[in-house]
């Protein structure tokens, strides 16, 4: 496609009676990519028209899932209700022109034009009764809406950047109410012109929103301005091919900030849903916003699939660096022990993280893997480990501890060869004094390598985890 201008200005218009959902949050990384990309402006607006449902705390839940995703935006947030005088007053300014008019029609006679249109299987559509009837035929007592005169004749054509040119006959599209009865301005409205007055050059949005663009395209023109460029990327599915549902992860991004993904992969996840570059799927933030643009974005619906995500997500907990993980993963840990880490469990949390992150596909996983290092004897066993420590078990703890005690070097070369030398002196299987020693040492059947669990657990704590299970009789 041809490179956009730099004067590009995207922007993510989030309704704010409810969180920030995985859909818009996919949609609100694609205009910041594309602005990005372009070096252009990435704009916010929060439509808190709808006010019986606009709630403050849905206003920053959506602020702080931007920030946590790492999706800054440009200027200040534009809140859509404190304009809607702006917006009325556009709206008698057609009036005024001749190009919209006002309706009379009754909620009943609304409703008729319903039912007809159930009754014969097409959409509803209004039937113009008033567009051309003198209002000195008013009936009394009714405040009338305030309707556009969209064309009757011909076809309105967008040349969307993702979906290719689509038509529809403009006889299709009725006349849109633009103000209510009560004198609100109409989503249709207020979009319009917030577009148009805060710079909008490329609206990237779903699927969902393009029959909404013939009559915003209408709504432009009868304005007197040039409509935007339209992006209309495919909804985003389940992995079984159906409507994203919470069953398949249509939840608040909040929500995978609490399941344990770390930002920059599920960025990297949402950027891969619809838009590809190759085969490339691990992608960094600069790559993405080098790379980045819409020709990239397939016209299928893409599928949502929590396998690959936790997939993704474990190679960036692998990547990411020990001190930010240390950082992300302790105030969980913290929460989960409902105290702040001692210094010593901190240090043992700190030397553990490479190993650890080895084996955890999420934040949440990692705390519960680590706990183990942090908590306080004598440790709770899982019910593998109360298996693996029967008392033939214990009584070979109570032999191992001893010749542990003993050792002069307290490093996982030393350790590994003491143990071994004692598995030799038993006459047994190293899994035989292993398994027993993990169970002990984290309270578990699984862990990272024991003689490295050992070598930063330290000499103290290990002999006295192991004596809490050993049986010396």
């Amino acid at each position: 496609m041809n490179a956009a201008p730099s004067s590009v200005v995207t922007r993510f218009a989030p309704s704010p009676t409810g969180f920030l959902h995985i859909g818009g949050a996919r949609t609100a990384l694609f205009n910041w990519l594309f602005a990005r990309h372009h070096g252009g402006k990435f704009r916010l607006r929060i439509e808190d028209t709808d006010r019986k449902r606009s709630t403050q705390e849905a206003i920053d839940a959506i602020l702080d899932g931007m920030r946590w995703l790492g999706l800054d935006w440009d200027d200040d947030v534009v809140f859509q209700f404190s304009r809607a005088e702006h917006h009325a007053e556009l709206a008698r300014r057609l009036l005024a022109d001749g190009k919209a008019y006002r309706c009379y029609a009754s909620p009943e006679e609304l409703e008729e034009m319903r039912a007809l249109a159930r009754a014969e299987g097409r959409p509803m559509r209004y039937d113009g009764r008033w567009r051309d009837r003198d209002p000195a035929e008013a009936p009394p007592g009714v405040d009338p809406v305030i309707r556009l005169k969209m064309p009757q004749a011909g076809e309105t054509e967008i040349e969307d950047l993702v979906q290719g040119p689509v038509t529809v006959a403009n006889d299709q599209l009725d006349d849109m109410v633009l103000l209510r009865a009560d004198g609100t301005p109409t989503y249709m409205l207020s979009v319009v012109v917030d577009d148009h007055d805060m710079g909008v050059t490329h609206v990237i949005r779903g699927d969902d929103h393009l029959t909404n663009a013939f009559r915003q395209t209408q709504l432009y023109r009868a304005l007197g301005w040039e409509p935007p460029a339209f992006a209309h990327i495919p909804l985003i599915h389940g992995a079984d091919g159906a409507k994203l549902s919470k069953r398949h992860g249509a939840l608040g991004v909040e929500a995978y900030r609490d399941m344990g993904y770390l930002p920059a992969a599920l960025r990297n996840y949402l950027l891969r849903l619809g838009w590809g570059h190759g085969d490339d799927e691990i992608i960094s933030t600069e790559q993405a916003i080098g790379w980045f643009d819409l020709d990239g974005v397939g016209k299928s619906p893409a599928r949502f699939d929590f396998v690959k995500l936790d997939n993704l997500n474990g190679v960036y907990m692998r990547e990411t660096d020990t001190a930010v993980l240390l950082d992300a993963v302790r105030p969980i840990i913290e929460a989960k022990m409902e105290r702040k880490l001692s210094t010593a469990a901190a240090a043992r949390l700190e030397r553990g993280m490479e190993g650890l992150r080895a084996r955890a596909k999420n934040l949440v996983e990692l705390a519960e893997n680590a706990m183990f290092y942090v908590i306080d004897r004598p440790l709770p066993l899982n019910a593998k480990a109360e298996k693996i420590l029967k008392d033939e078990a214990r009584q070979r703890l109570g032999r191992l501890q001893a010749a542990l005690s003993v050792i002069e070097e307290w490093s996982e070369p030393a350790l590994e060869s003491a143990v071994r030398a004692f598995v030799e002196s038993e006459g047994c299987k190293l899994g035989d004094a292993a398994q027993p020693l993990r169970a002990a040492l984290s309270g578990s059947n699984t862990s990272p390598g024991i003689f490295e669990v050992m070598d930063i657990l330290g000499r103290e704590e290990c002999l006295a985890r192991i004596a809490d299970q050993a049986c010396t009789a």
